[in-house]
């Protein structure tokens, strides 16, 4: 398997982080994009860049328009973009590819991958919720990092995985083994 990951400027570089982390373990190829904002929240929220380059297969700059991601002939399982910033979930809404995390993810839904946007705002005003729908409309799966406590969590850490493994399996890739509740059976 192959899948594109995006990280653009939102808080919540951890979640990328460990969508990264999860995809690496079950062997699945993953071409990262990392904005230069995402570089930036990554600092404050003290989440190491040499980490995610470590787990990529192969980075991307944001401005690296003719990457062959930016093509419909690069073939892969789907794109993630975690964490989404309404900024970049505007412009793949709109159509405005003019970087390559929205230029990969216009070609995902032109390509009828599936794309799954993990939205981190709160709290939405209409202009945001309008992007949300049109995204929806044309085919993206619109994801904010809700925690679901149903799970009965013990660390924000589960949670976490919980979320990322809940976006995968979102691409049809295979997570069941994975799901930290088969982890942690005999803690709950």
């Amino acid at each position: 398997m192959k899948v594109v990951l995006a990280f653009s400027g939102a808080s919540g570089q951890i979640y990328g982080l460990k969508i990264l982390e999860i995809l690496r373990n079950l062997n699945v190829e993953v071409h990262t994009i990392v904005s230069d904002a995402a570089k930036l929240t990554m600092e404050v929220e003290g989440i190491e860049f040499s980490d995610i380059e470590k787990l990529s297969f192969r980075i991307y700059s944001n401005e690296d328009i003719g990457a062959c991601l930016s093509s419909g002939s690069f073939c892969h399982n789907g794109m993630i973009i975690a964490p989404c910033s309404i900024k970049t979930a505007s412009s793949i809404a709109y159509g405005i590819t003019d970087t390559l995390i929205s230029r990969a993810a216009d070609v995902t839904l032109k390509e009828r991958r599936p794309l799954v946007l993990l939205i981190r705002e709160t709290p939405l005003h209409t202009n945001h919720l309008r992007t949300l729908l049109r995204l929806s409309e044309v085919g993206a799966i619109v994801m904010p990092p809700v925690p679901a406590f149903y799970i009965k969590p013990k660390s924000l850490e589960d949670i976490v995985e919980y979320t990322a493994c809940r976006a995968i399996s979102l691409l049809g890739v295979d997570v069941e083994h994975y799901v930290w509740n088969d982890k942690n059976k005999d803690k709950n």
